[in-house]
This record gives structure tokens, sequence and C-alpha cells, in this order.
């Protein structure tokens, strides 16, 4: 068997064994080109998304802090309305005038602390509020959260038709008023 081994060995190439090897560097080489292609598209691909998002992003943080700048507004015109009843309660209630006008003048204080800052500075003082006094932010919570199941709780029951079409609605309110 070695024999038959080391004369195929020394036996002459013949042209197909050339083109063989040929083709198969051929293809080798597409399929090395194609991987890099595709390698290359899969970066780009996520240089794009890398990209789009950090637009969205930034474009959601410029509207939160326009929203921020807009409730500061809101938050002024309160402070400027409080100022004005305090105003009308001066000459009737001089001590309750007084107490409207402190409130007033917190609004505006906290109105113009909202118009500097950024959507990111609000969450980060946030965040430093609920490390400082977890407890304040849970009863907070909580209050919302049971302010909250009063609200649903004390809501008008559903009607059992109120699930079904209108249309079928109407067909039995018309069959009630004819009677039918």
């Amino acid at each position: 068997m070695n024999n038959q081994n080391t004369e195929r060995d020394s036996a002459p190439k013949t042209p197909d064994d050339s083109a063989q090897k040929d083709v198969g560097a051929t293809v080798s080489g597409a399929f090395s080109k194609a991987s890099d292609l595709a390698q290359e598209a899969a970066d780009t691909v996520k240089q794009s998304a890398a990209d789009g998002a950090s637009t969205v992003a930034s474009q959601v943080k410029e509207m939160l802090d326009r929203k921020v700048g807009s409730g500061a507004e809101v938050m002024g015109q309160l402070a400027s309305s409080t100022k004005r009843a305090a105003e009308d309660l001066d000459e009737s209630a001089p001590l309750v005038a007084g107490v409207v006008r402190t409130f007033a003048n917190r609004i505006d204080g906290y109105a113009d602390d909202l118009r500097d800052q950024s959507v990111d500075q609000l969450v980060r003082a946030a965040s430093d509020l609920t490390r400082r006094q977890p407890a304040l932010v849970f009863g907070l919570a909580a209050l919302a959260g049971f302010l909250t199941f009063r609200t649903l709780k004390s809501a008008p029951p559903a009607s059992p038709l109120s699930n079904e079409p209108m249309h079928e609605r109407n067909r039995q309110g018309a069959n009630e008023f004819h009677g039918t």
C-alpha cells in the first residue's frame, strides 16, 4: 500500500488537479471577501443604529427640557395669579393675604429653579433625594398609590352593557322603547 501512495505522489499532476486548486483558491477568496463585506455591513448597521439611538435620545431630552421650561412657565403664571389673589385679600384678610403671598413667592422660586435646570439635573436631584430620604420618597409613593386606589375605587362601576358593541346597545334600546 505504501508503494501505491508513493506512486500517486510521484505521479505527474494532471491539469484537472491544478484547475481544482485554482477553483478552490478562487472560492476561498470569494468567501473571504464576502465575509469581509458582511462584517463591514454589520459594523455599518451597528454604527447607524447607535447614531440613530443617540439622535433619538438627544431629541427626547430636548423635548423634555422644553416641557420642563413650559412647566416652569405655568408655575410662574400660577404664582402671579396667587399674588393677585393675595392683593385682593389684603383689605379683607391681611393675615390670609400674607400666607397666600408667601405661598406665591415659594411657587415663583420653584419656577425660577425649574427654568434653570435640565431634565438630567432634575433626575439627578430626584435620585439624590431618594438616596438621602428614602422614607420620605416611599411615603410619598404610598400616598400617591393610596389616592390612586381611592380614586379608582370611587369611580362608578361599568354597566354590563358597556362591553357590548355600540350597535348591539342601540338595537336593545330600540327594542325596549318599542316594547319588543
